[in-house]
């Protein structure tokens, strides 16, 4: 019953807000949203100590969903270690959201459904990561597209706010239709969509090959590679990850959701709950650690010139996905899970902090216009400094447990593309140090850039605001040290136990703890020079990041750009789609099919009818003339056909 609580009770919230918002009022519906999310969030956490600790699992059928032949679907909750830590992670960041939002939004008139919104996307996420098969799992899958749609275009009256959720939208699923048809792949190969079924087939088909186009391709290579592409979009991964920055148009409550506990961690959460297949394979395995490397190291140079605090943070997200991926990659699932977990609590708390800021100055977003906030919100200026120590990875907060294993772990990879993903994760740490610093130093620290009005109105914010911050940097500065041990430590395989599957060949989980010490040291050395770096650029020598961008311009202007994927994207796929829907639409449809089909037709009858039209004359001699004529027709047809054949 405590399973079936945490997971439908943000369902319920999320309707009763959204149908009876109007009637309930602004205060009711936040409360009733608020307190259903919070009493979810406790219980994950007796959940995660009963499963995680107790070493016990648990399947509870809901209902058949789908019975048609040998197709056999049912709405079951899978509950083992896996899905606990992601029921913590999702259900704690999005309680400590819902409570943010009701300062945060105080003043919009759409509360309900907002709030309504936020409940939503929970539960498509709870579902999500309790799915029991594949159908399941993609309809979790489609349902935080769905939100995420909705959240991120919440003020649609905004062009941009809905050019950024058709554009999150789309790109999703193109990632999405990858997943789809490893999906259909997965059924035509083990004939189930059930987890448990799939991954005990999974040895068998190791080596088997199918011929597509006179070539032959892996099975389980294919399928794991598809699946990938769906993880691709839905976690922003590089080729794929255009929608994540654009998707700060929606309040920074959404963004935090997001970005911290929600959508972009569902494609880690998939490649973990499929290890049994990806440890098979070892092709789809380096297409994965090159692809998290290359995304580290790409949002980590994009972030350093953004100059709008949320998109900062937006690439920082991005970045550290890509750290979460290559730990995949490499076969270190639970440092992956165990990173995943540590970066909810200090991006949320980012991403909160930052909301803070912007409520503090007016809805202000770019740094440029700030400065000298420190004085006036230290609140919020010691949760953004925890939120950047997580972050950057100095010791002892989260982010040094977790992003420091994944380095070590690819280091003790001993591969070619495990040496790829070390070196880019150190690059990206050193970048992810000096753009944090930056953020901070622009933001609190200087002169102040804001007008004298702004700057007048500059206040802290309520405690409704700030409460959810103290347990989120709680989270910052605990969550590593407390869990380092039993998701990633030797009593590794107590805690998971069969949730993560390691091939007996992967030995990766014990040789990261045994790497050389300048290893262990690499990651804290990138840090320090980070941060020196960013102090003495926006700090001591104000003056040099301004002439470093113009003596620099073109490299300056490609990282401004984002490495120009936007424009190459419009350039190879928008324009030629437009180019092709406008052919269709103007020659196609207006020409062939309106004009030769009802335009055409009902054109041609136009015609005929005016010119019958003009023999209606009204001289009774013109139709008896007619009349003559009808009947000489008429005879001569007869008598050439009938007569002339005998």
């Amino acid at each position: 019953m405590m399973y079936v609580l945490i997971v439908f009770l943000p369902l319920l919230a999320a309707l009763i807000a959204g149908l009876f918002g109007r009637a309930l009022g602004d205060r009711p519906s936040q409360l009733v949203t608020s307190g259903a999310v919070i009493v979810s969030a406790v219980l994950s956490w007796i959940a995660l100590y009963q499963i995680a600790f107790q070493q016990t699992t648990e399947t509870i059928e809901l209902l058949k969903w789908i019975d048609s032949g040998d197709f056999d679907v049912s709405w079951a909750l899978k509950i083992d270690s896996l899905t606990a830590v992601m029921l913590v992670v999702v259900n704690t960041v999005s309680a400590v959201v819902h409570v943010y939002s009701i300062g945060y939004m105080s003043h919009d008139p759409h509360k309900p459904r907002f709030m309504s919104y936020l409940s939503f996307f929970t539960f498509a996420m709870l579902m999500l990561v309790t799915s029991d098969n594949f159908v399941q799992l993609y309809f979790g899958w489609e349902g935080v597209g769905v939100a995420s749609y909705l959240l991120i275009g919440f003020w649609y009256k905004r062009p941009s706010a809905n050019a950024a959720a058709i554009k999150a939208f789309v790109v999703n699923r193109v990632g999405d239709f990858g997943f789809a048809l490893g999906i259909m792949a997965i059924y035509f190969v083990f004939e189930s969509v059930s987890f448990s079924e799939v991954f005990a087939a999974a040895p068998d088909q190791v080596g088997q090959s199918f011929e597509f186009l006179g070539m032959e391709f892996d099975v389980l290579t294919t399928i794991c590679l598809l699946l990938f592409i769906g993880a691709m979009g839905k976690s922003a991964q590089l080729g794929l990850h255009t929608w994540l920055p654009d998707a700060m148009e929606g309040p920074t409550p959404v963004s935090a959701l997001i970005h911290a506990a929600t959508m972009v961690t569902a494609g880690v959460f998939m490649e973990a709950r499929c290890s049994p297949i990806f440890e098979y394979s070892p092709d789809a395995l380096l297409v994965v650690t090159v692809v998290g490397a290359s995304t580290a190291f790409f949002a980590a140079t994009v972030g350093l010139v953004q100059n709008d605090i949320k998109r900062v943070i937006a690439y920082s997200t991005c970045s550290q996905l890509g750290y979460m991926f290559f730990a995949i990659g490499v076969g270190a699932y639970p440092v992956a899970i165990f990173h995943l977990f540590t970066h909810a609590f200090f991006k949320a708390l980012l991403f909160l902090g930052a909301g803070s800021v912007i409520h503090a100055v007016s809805d202000e977003q770019d740094m440029r216009n700030m400065g000298g906030l420190w004085k006036h919100i230290k609140i919020t200026y010691v949760m953004m400094w925890i939120g950047s120590l997580a972050l950057a990875g100095v010791p002892f907060f989260a982010g040094y447990y977790s992003k420091d294993a994944i380095i070590e772990a690819a280091f003790a990879a001993g591969s070619g593309v495990g040496q790829y993903a070390f070196w880019m994760g150190i690059a990206a740490a050193v970048l992810t140090a000096f753009y944090s610093w930056r953020l901070l130093f622009m933001t609190f620290h200087g002169e102040p850039r804001a007008s004298k009005d702004v700057m007048h109105h500059v206040h802290e914010s309520a405690n409704v605001m700030l409460i959810p911050l103290y347990v989120l940097a709680a989270g910052a500065v605990l969550a590593g040290f407390l869990f380092y041990g039993p998701m990633v430590g030797h009593g590794y395989e107590e805690f998971w136990g069969e949730a993560i599957f390691l091939n007996p060949e992967n030995h990766i989980m014990h040789n990261f703890h045994d790497v050389p010490l300048w290893v262990i040291a690499a990651p804290l050395v990138a840090t320090a020079l980070g941060i020196l770096v960013a102090f003495n650029l926006y700090i001591r020598r104000t003056e040099i990041p301004g002439q470093l961008a113009k003596t620099h311009s073109a490299l300056y202007q490609f990282l401004l750009n984002k490495w120009y994927f936007d424009e190459l994207y419009d350039y190879v796929f928008v324009r030629p789609a437009k180019a092709i829907g406008r052919f269709f639409w103007t020659f196609g449809d207006g020409k062939v099919i309106d004009g030769l089909g009802p335009n055409g037709i009902a054109g041609r009858v136009l015609v005929l009818a005016r010119r019958a039209s003009q023999m209606q004359s009204g001289y009774v001699y013109h139709y008896a003339f007619a009349m003559l004529l009808g009947v000489a027709a008429f005879v001569s047809y007869f008598f050439f056909f009938f007569a002339g054949g005998h």
